[in-house]
């Protein structure tokens, strides 16, 4: 009986949070277009994204096998990133016409949570092995360089998630007084 409730609870907050994901996707952040965690934000990031790409490109000095290889790897990451955006509306899709029937399917909306995961699970493995084949073609002195660039990178997607979490930690804190009134 617990691991029958614990299994319907489990598909329910699964089922929410597809449902808050897509509420989410539909609604303006606080302040327009810019603000913090709207698209802006995500178009800043993925321009802050394509600019590394393309300055990581310049200092590469690639020859010209390598420079197909780099080319497949971003069209198959472009051409790839489209398909996982076409998977995610389907999701969305498939939500919004169960939304106004009195029972939702949960079932149908888990086994399409769990064949988009496998579809966009599988998108991203072309991804790896795209640049993977591009990194292996590369010389010593590349290779540093492009490891350089990863290291800087996540280093800086370190000071984000420490910076967001502080900035959840004393939101959480300054919101705690009110909430015990």
């Amino acid at each position: 009986m617990y691991k029958k409730t614990s299994r319907i609870l489990a598909i329910a907050a699964a089922s929410l949070a597809l449902t808050m994901g897509a509420a989410h996707a539909q609604t303006p952040p606080p302040g327009g277009p810019g603000g913090p965690g709207g698209p802006g934000m995500h178009a800043m990031h993925h321009g802050d994204f394509m600019m590394g790409f393309k300055k990581l490109h310049d200092k590469l000095n690639l020859n010209a096998d390598q420079e197909k290889q780099w080319q497949a790897a971003l069209d198959t990451m472009k051409q790839n990133h489209e398909q996982m955006r076409k998977i995610h509306e389907q999701l969305k899709q498939q939500f919004e016409a169960q939304k106004n029937q009195p029972i939702l399917d949960l079932n149908a909306l888990h086994a399409a949570h769990q064949q988009a995961e496998q579809q966009s699970a599988q998108l991203r493995e072309q991804n790896a092995q795209a640049w993977l084949s591009f990194y292996n073609g590369l010389n010593d002195q590349q290779k540093t360089t492009v490891s350089t660039a990863l290291k800087e990178h996540f280093a800086k997607m370190e000071q984000r998630r420490e910076k967001l979490l502080q900035h959840w930690q004393h939101h959480g804190a300054a919101s705690a007084p009110a909430a015990a009134q």
